[in-house]
């Protein structure tokens, strides 16, 4: 019995497999013999740049093959997303996101892409929490610490963000929503302004990047009042999350992934998977992560669509809610 089922099964997959076109076979069968792009739609140095760049590195070690990381940065990251939605299906132009992909629909109007079709999921890469940080001079230990605040002085208080509808934008909206709070929005052009006038007091609080806030916290030039994810970091293990600390649905998934054209054989994607998970699973690429604060975070191709279309619907309420528009 067993023979005659795998033998079905062995005739079943050959029939798949004829139905395909031969390109397609052969595509992915001889992928990659020549130069893969790996598109970052954000400028070099960001997070989620080194993440790509690290994963590149141990896929292009991992198959004998050049992978070349190139930055095409602009409108929130959709620029880049553009370029990749528009290549071809073939396995030879990625691109590395990232959760801003599932926040652009809803405050950049009329993009020349479907986030959720035109550019299907390869893997989730890495997960980085954003940390809620303020100025030691404030004298706050915990979130609940800056909410007393915020209600005692309505509209008083304001953040920081690295940019309107950034992840740091976000997870501060979510804070808001949950606690029931009104703060001042102080968007900046990046990372670096924001946590330096936050450090000087300038700005109340900051949800800075780990990658970022992690060294400044070390010094004891901010005060890490709580991690701004949906878990506590590998880093800091004893920082609690918002969510923890009572505030509902507070927590922002910060996370950097793969994506590859519509069109790309499911085949191909699936060998594109196994290889990110291989890249995420060596030593060299796990200690670049681990220096980042960032935590190696596989999925199947599959789970990770789902997650976008979630996130899509999600953050699109938050956006609402927030009245969250592009300055």
């Amino acid at each position: 019995m067993k023979r005659l089922m795998g033998s079905a099964l062995a005739w079943a997959l050959a029939g798949i497999l004829a139905a395909l076109p031969a390109s397609a076979q052969t595509s992915t069968q001889t992928w990659p013999d020549k130069p893969v792009h790996v598109i970052v739609p954000f400028t070099a140095g960001s997070a989620t740049d080194v993440v790509a760049r690290a994963v590149a590195q141990a896929m292009s070690k991992n198959l004998g093959q050049v992978f070349v990381v190139e930055n095409k940065p602009g409108a929130g990251g959709t620029i880049g997303a553009s370029q990749v939605a528009k290549s071809a299906p073939d396995g030879y132009t990625l691109l590395v996101n990232s959760s801003a992909h599932t926040v652009n629909p809803s405050i950049y109007q009329g993009l020349p892409f479907d986030t959720a079709k035109d550019l299907p999921a390869v893997s989730m890469l890495a997960q980085q929490p954003n940390i809620m940080v303020a100025a030691p001079s404030r004298g706050w230990k915990t979130a609940a610490d800056f909410v007393k605040a915020a209600k005692q002085q309505p509209d008083k208080l304001n953040y920081a963000s690295a940019g309107t509808g950034s992840g740091t934008h976000m997870n501060a909206e979510k804070f808001k929503l949950s606690a029931g709070i009104d703060a001042v929005h102080v968007p900046y052009r990046g990372t670096p302004e924001a946590l330096t006038d936050t450090m000087n007091g300038r700005v109340d609080i900051f949800f800075a990047p780990i990658i970022a806030a992690l060294p400044m916290i070390r010094d004891n030039r901010v005060v890490a009042l709580g991690n701004g994810g949906t878990k506590r970091a590998s880093v800091l293990p004893d920082l609690a999350t918002t969510e923890e600390q009572g505030f509902k649905n507070s927590g922002y998934n910060f996370w950097v992934g793969m994506f590859a054209p519509a069109g790309t054989p499911p085949a191909l994607i699936e060998k594109l998977n196994a290889e990110v998970k291989k890249a995420l699973d060596s030593p060299e690429v796990k200690d670049r992560l681990g220096q980042l604060g960032a935590d190696a975070s596989p999925t199947s191709a599959a789970d990770f669509d789902k997650i976008v279309v979630l996130e899509l619907k999600d953050n699109a309420e938050v956006v609402n809610k927030a009245g969250i528009k592009v300055q």
